[in-house]
């Protein structure tokens, strides 16, 4: 059975995810920062034989998307499915304030992100309920071919946790997604992956990036 090769890319750097802000449903541009790092991604992958290129609906993986598909001549197609976890009332705040205004709803949230959500957002749960129809709609659609589909961290990060069977409470904890990273996942058919590359960035960065307190609070300090 030929094998399907999924290219699952984060878009690139905004100015909000340079601030520790919850922002996933909020729709901003790319940063210059952000556009370079998807320009070098579009350079590495230029050679490469992608059929298609799928994205969410936000300007940043629009964006994105829209650059590195640029070399292959091909129009992203927009997915709703794809686009990142909402935060309901505590979007564009940053961290350490949703902390200190909503105690309790922060406190259940780090113990369990894939059940809980804030109020009027998402939990992952819900996020995976959208994600995955969309990556089994794509890996049955392009049998044996190279697709790429450009998404967001938390997205990106529960769609792999389901794929390859990891505990999805600890999404936060366990999995980094760096902007314009690269993922590689290869697939004998919808449900049978194998991850072949994770969170690579050696297309605009020597060294992979320490992960951050934007990763999840356990991480403060950690180098």
């Amino acid at each position: 059975m030929n094998t399907t090769r999924l290219y699952l890319i984060r878009h690139g750097a905004t100015n909000l995810s340079a601030e520790d802000r919850f922002s996933g449903g909020t729709d901003v541009d790319l940063s210059e920062e952000g556009r370079w790092q998807a320009a070098c991604l579009a350079q590495r992958l230029a050679d490469d034989r992608i059929v298609a290129f799928y994205c969410s609906p936000m300007r940043r993986t629009l964006e994105t998307a829209a650059i590195i598909a640029q070399p292959f001549q091909l129009i992203p197609q927009v997915r709703d499915g794809l686009r990142e976890i909402h935060h309901g009332r505590w979007e564009t705040m940053k961290r350490e304030d949703v902390e200190r205004q909503y105690p309790e709803e922060y406190a259940a949230w780090q113990e369990d992100p894939f059940t809980f959500a804030p109020e009027g957002g998402e939990s992952g749960v819900m996020v995976m309920a959208r994600a995955l129809p969309v990556i089994r709609e794509v890996v049955l659609s392009h049998r044996g071919q190279t697709v790429a589909v450009v998404s967001h961290k938390a997205t990106i990060r529960l769609v792999l946790s389901s794929l390859l069977g990891f505990d999805a409470r600890g999404y936060r904890d366990r999995l980094d997604q760096s902007p314009a990273c690269l993922n590689i996942v290869d697939f004998k058919d919808p449900v049978r992956a194998r991850l072949m590359l994770f969170n690579d960035v050696s297309h605009y960065m020597d060294q992979p990036p320490y992960a951050s307190h934007r990763l999840s609070k356990w991480f403060d300090g950690m180098k």
